[in-house]
Parts: structure tokens; sequence; C-alpha cells
């Protein structure tokens, strides 16, 4: 049994907040863009880390012996980096389209719900 429906901003009328509390209505369509952000945000972090792990190994060394193990971990580093860029999209865009796939099955369901059943004939 639903609540008496609150009026939206735009008039029209629904229950926000039923729909917040029974999961009706699902936000994470538009909080998984902030996540994928924040995410790319973190990776960003690890790659600077690895630039800066790069440099210092350089750094470290007065000879050319640093530079030279400088290079293979600057670039393991970026490659490392790349594969999270290209994981952290997948995961974030499975979710979504488990979410509009929800959100299909949810509109697929209301539909068969409204629709008029039509009597089965009796078996015999």
């Amino acid at each position: 049994m639903r609540p008496p429906a609150f009026k939206t901003r735009n008039g029209a009328g629904g229950t926000i907040f039923w729909d917040l509390l029974t999961f009706e209505k699902l936000m994470t369509n538009q909080v998984i863009h902030l996540i994928y952000w924040s995410g790319l945000g973190v990776i960003a972090l690890v790659a600077f880390g690895m630039v800066g792990a790069a440099v210092g190994v350089a750094l470290r060394e007065e000879s050319w012996i640093g530079v030279m193990l400088a290079v293979p971990v600057l670039v393991a580093g970026l490659l490392v980096v790349a594969a999270l860029v290209l994981l952290w999209r997948s995961f974030c865009e499975l979710y979504v389209a488990l979410f509009r796939l929800s959100d299909d099955l949810h509109a697929l369901r209301e539909a068969a719900d409204a629709e008029p059943r039509a009597p089965r004939p009796p078996q015999a």
C-alpha cells in the first residue's frame, strides 16, 4: 500500500520519500557518475605516485644505472595505470547496465500488471 502522493517540483504526482525508502526509484544512475570520477581521481593519484617513484629511483642513484632503472619503473607504472583506468571504466559501465536492466524489468512488470488478463479456458 502506498502513502498519499507528494507533489514534486515539476507538478507531477509522486512519492519521492516513499520511493527512496522502498527502492522503487534507484539513485545509482546519478551517483555512479560521481563514483566514476572519484575513482579516476584515485587512479590519477596512483599515476602521480608511479611517476614520483620513477623520478625518485633516478635521483637516488647518481649514475646512469638509476636512469636505466627508472625507465622500466615508469613504463610499468603507466601500463598499470592504463589497465586500472580500463578496468574501472568497465566496472562502472557494468553497474550502469545492470541498473538500466533493472529499470527496464521494473517497467515491464508494471506494464504487465496494468494489462487486463484474459480468463484461462478450463482444463479437462
